[in-house]
C-alpha cells in the first residue's frame, strides 16, 4: 500500500476546496451508460487536482473519483479504493493529461480518505458536493 505523503495545512485545504471549478460539459467524453452524465471539477492553479463523478437518474452518484498530487480516491457501489496515479511521473511526450492510469492500493489509505473528505467539506452546501459528502458515512468506509 502507498501511504499518503501529502501534508496540507488548514488554509491550503480551504484554498483547494475553493479552487474547484466545474468544467464545461461540452468538452467531456459522454458516459457510455444510458441516462448517466459525467461532471468534472478541476482545481485552478493545481494541475493534479480533479473531481469526477457520474450521475444517474435523479442525480444519484454511480461513480466518484478524487485525485490530488498523484493520489487517487474513488468510489462506486462496490466500495472505496485508493491508489497512485501516473500524473507527475510520466516523462514522455505521448502523455495526455486527461488520461490517468491508477495503480490501486492493496488496502484503503485512510489518511488520504480523511484528507479528501476535509477538502470536500469546504464545499458543503453545494448540492453536488453534499451528495459526494454523503458517501463518506463512517460505516461505509473500510
Amino acid at each position: 500500500m502507498h501511504r499518503t505523503n501529502i501534508t496540507i495545512d488548514a488554509d491550503e485545504i480551504v484554498a483547494l476546496g475553493a479552487s474547484l471549478q466545474r468544467i464545461d460539459q461540452k468538452i467531456l467524453t459522454p458516459v457510455k451508460v444510458n441516462g448517466s452524465k459525467r461532471i468534472w471539477y478541476q482545481g485552478i492553479k493545481e494541475p493534479y487536482f480533479d473531481v469526477f463523478l457520474d450521475l444517474r437518474e435523479e442525480d444519484n452518484i454511480e461513480w466518484f473519483q478524487f485525485t490530488l498530487r498523484g493520489k487517487s480516491l474513488s468510489w462506486n457501489k462496490a466500495g472505496w479504493q485508493t491508489g497512485i496515479t501516473n500524473e507527475g511521473s510520466v516523462n514522455d511526450i505521448t502523455f495526455y493529461a486527461a488520461s490517468k492510469l491508477i495503480n490501486t492500493d492493496n488496502k484503503l489509505d485512510l489518511s488520504f480518505v480523511k484528507l479528501a473528505h476535509s477538502i470536500l467539506q469546504t464545499r458543503a452546501g453545494d448540492a453536488i458536493f453534499d451528495k459526494i459528502l454523503a458517501l463518506f458515512e463512517p460505516d461505509k468506509i473500510h
